[in-house]
């Protein structure tokens, strides 16, 4: 057997608690400075590994002496216990203790010393027993896979197509940028496709997560990593679904999600409970909108661009597009803070980074902010509703910071007068204007 060498960067104990972290959600530096390495490590441990934690680093079950064991093992012998003292003081048996003395110990310098990590490393070496994957062992199966992943596709009349030349740059590709055109199948087709092609032969089987490994795992030797720009994501990591979990922004805390938001405004009942929302256009211009959950009413949000707008942008300024986290505060300021504070309950908005401000918004209106969950935008249904209707005016791909502040109310008012179905063929402005006039009233009733 050859020498161990240098030692690793952690043991079998470090690389479970850094998979315990990476479970958890932690990126990988956070996760290997709790593992008790340094973040560079974690981050190549993560990468070697392609996102997957290795089946090699499961528990050990009793039977197998652990690493602190063989700590004890080897400070018992250097001070020249016998084997059945140590097995006595390990409570392991006599036989379990000589053969670790006999199998594990170091023999480079011709005596059979016994050192706990050069140990340690004898036994990895031999629990590890490299099977051939199948893809590796299959030549036609490996073809298939290929092909179905990476293989060029065709015009009508047979003709390969290339699309455009891409080079593998070992991570994900950036936005908006080319992708390479390829067949691409997903693993989960590829594999339930070869029981249709192959249903006699069961040699030509294989489950969509061991192509999966064979693409992201370094080492399997099957797959080239480059076809993993072919899968639908193109990412050339696995994301431990922990960490898709928690991609919430920052600013986002469990007591403002719209879990907790207050009844009243899930049931339509009361009326001062608003959506919100941005409409993008070309050249990242954008209008704000408001709808109240209730009345339907709706209100638009003028976002100018800034002056110094197509130029380059100071490291943590301000949004020069217009809809910065501070332009969207001061807009929705202005604009709900003309309604009677009874209107002005709450506002349930996306997880976009344009409500960084939220607290300031909250303080300057006395509105309470909620955020939707990520990628839920049929939380927002009443305000997703009206951006569709509002892209009859300000369609995809337009410029929409050439719109002027009358024109937006205009737009805003035309909604406003549509008879909907849900208001019993009622305005938004005439059901908006009834409530006005029963506020009205009410203070005039309790006024002594």
């Amino acid at each position: 057997m050859r020498s161990p060498g240098r030692p690793e960067a952690g043991r079998r104990e470090h690389r479970q608690r850094f998979w315990e972290g990476i479970s958890r959600g932690l990126s990988s530096e956070e996760a290997g400075v709790a593992a008790g390495v340094s973040p560079a490590v974690g981050t190549r441990w993560f990468r070697e590994s392609g996102g997957m934690a290795p089946s090699t680093l499961r528990p050990l079950s009793g039977r197998y002496l652990s690493f602190v064991e063989r700590e004890e093992v080897a400070l018992l012998h250097a001070g020249g216990y016998g084997v059945r003292e140590i097995s006595r003081q390990l409570s392991r048996a006599p036989s379990t203790i000589s053969r670790e003395l006999r199998r594990n110990a170091a023999t480079r310098g011709g005596n059979l010393e016994y050192r706990a990590t050069t140990a340690q490393w004898h036994v990895d070496q031999r629990a590890r027993r490299p099977k051939v994957t199948k893809l590796a062992a299959n030549d036609k199966l490996r073809w298939y896979v290929q092909d179905r992943l990476g293989g060029l596709i065709a015009a009508p009349d047979g003709t390969a197509v290339p699309g455009p030349k891409v080079r593998w740059i070992g991570r994900r590709h950036g936005r908006r940028q080319d992708r390479p055109w390829a067949a691409s199948w997903s693993p989960q087709q590829i594999a339930n496709r070869l029981r249709v092609d192959f249903p006699d032969d069961e040699s030509m089987r294989i489950s969509h997560e061991a192509i999966y490994q064979a693409l992201y795992v370094q080492g399997r030797g099957a797959l080239r990593r480059e076809l993993t720009a072919c899968l639908r994501t193109g990412r050339a990591l696995r994301v431990p679904r922990a960490r898709a979990r928690g991609r919430g922004k920052k600013f986002v805390r469990p007591e403002i999600m719209i879990s907790e938001r207050p009844a009243e405004a899930d049931d339509r009942a009361v009326p001062g409970h608003w959506e919100g929302d941005l409409i993008v256009g070309l050249g990242s211009s954008a209008i704000g909108t408001l709808v109240e959950r209730t009345t339907r009413f709706t209100m638009l949000l003028h976002l100018p661009r800034m002056e110094r707008h197509g130029e380059p942008r100071t490291k943590n300024g301000p949004a020069l597009a217009g809809h910065g986290a501070e332009a969207v505060r001061d807009a929705i300021a202005s604009s709900i803070t003309t309604l009677p504070e009874q209107l002005r309950q709450s506002l349930t908005w996306d997880q976009g980074a344009e409500m960084a401000q939220h607290v300031q918004l909250r303080v300057d209106t006395g509105l309470a902010i909620y955020f939707c969950d990520p990628h839920s935008p049929w939380q927002r249904g009443t305000n997703e509703n009206t951006n569709g209707l509002l892209r009859q005016y300000f369609p995809k791909g337009t410029d929409l910071s050439k719109h002027a502040p009358d024109e937006l109310v205009a737009v805003a008012a035309a909604l406003n007068s549509r008879p909907r179905k849900t208001l019993g063929w009622r305005t938004p402005a005439e059901v908006l204007d009834d409530h006005l006039r029963s506020l009205e009233h009410g203070n005039v009733a309790t006024t002594p």
